[in-house]
């Protein structure tokens, strides 16, 4: 046989046993991922499950919370420094009283921190049941071009794990939040404000809008509007938060932060 056959032999030989090689380094690599050796982070599924079941979510907060983009931070466990949080209220100003209402307006993934932010975040310098209007039929705009005169800020807490994003379920990321926000008060108006007139408290509880409620009232009651419509009646800027589709709807009228009709269809 030629010499150049024995060569053709022997190259194919050391290609066959490469292959083997990298077909071991696989198999051994896929048997290795479910020990714990996968690639560090949250998984995609679990990101889902958490926007799903915090957006719009609303809290009250247990604490004051500091305007501008730093927010309050906490670690993994859950463990907050309140001197921080007074620096930033010092340094920045107070966006949310404690006792007040927080809803989640967006979540944020970072590569070792998990960013809630609440009622618009710290850019914020309006309403935040005012940024945007919510149509049934979909559509997205903006309820009010123009600066509201009595600002509301919002704010953010961020969870700093000080390594990649764990995987989490939606219980385990609001325990993580329970000494900023309180996820379980069910009518934090009624708890954090003694003062509410009885009948108020009284409609609250059964989940029910009265007239003179305020917003923060409303949203106790019946949680977050399925749209809000804006315009002008008699002279008097008036907004409507309807709940529910047709033929069962429920429409709160305000004129300014007090509720002045409801009309349940």
């Amino acid at each position: 046989m030629p010499a150049w056959g024995f060569t053709i032999r022997a190259c194919v030989g050391k290609f066959a046993a490469t292959l083997l090689g990298l077909s071991l380094c696989l198999a051994a690599a896929l048997l290795l991922i479910p020990c714990g050796l996968a690639k560090e982070g949250m998984d995609r599924n679990a990101r889902f499950d958490i926007i799903r079941g915090l957006l719009r979510e609303v809290a009250v907060t247990k604490v004051p919370l500091p305007r501008g983009k730093r927010g309050v931070h906490v670690d993994g466990a859950g463990k907050f420094d309140p001197s921080d949080d007074q620096k930033e209220v010092r340094l920045n100003g107070m966006a949310m009283k404690a006792g007040g209402l927080a809803e989640i307006t967006a979540i944020h993934f970072k590569e070792k921190s998990l960013v809630i932010e609440v009622n618009g975040g710290g850019k914020s310098g309006r309403k935040w049941y005012q940024h945007i209007e919510i149509d049934m039929g979909g559509t997205v705009g903006p309820v009010d071009q123009q600066q509201d005169v009595n600002e509301e800020f919002g704010s953010s807490v961020t969870v700093d794990f000080g390594r990649p994003l764990p995987d989490m379920t939606v219980p385990e990321v609001k325990k993580v939040l329970s000494n900023v926000l309180d996820f379980e008060r069910h009518a934090p108006t009624v708890l954090y404000s003694p003062n509410l007139p009885p009948q108020i408290k009284q409609a609250i509880k059964d989940h029910k809008v009265i007239v003179g409620m305020d917003h923060d009232a409303v949203l106790s009651a019946k949680g977050t509007p399925d749209r809000r419509v804006r315009e002008v009646r008699d002279g008097s800027e008036q907004e409507d938060w309807i709940y529910g589709t047709p033929p069962h709807v429920l429409i709160v009228t305000f004129d300014g932060d007090q509720v002045v009709g409801v009309k349940q269809y």
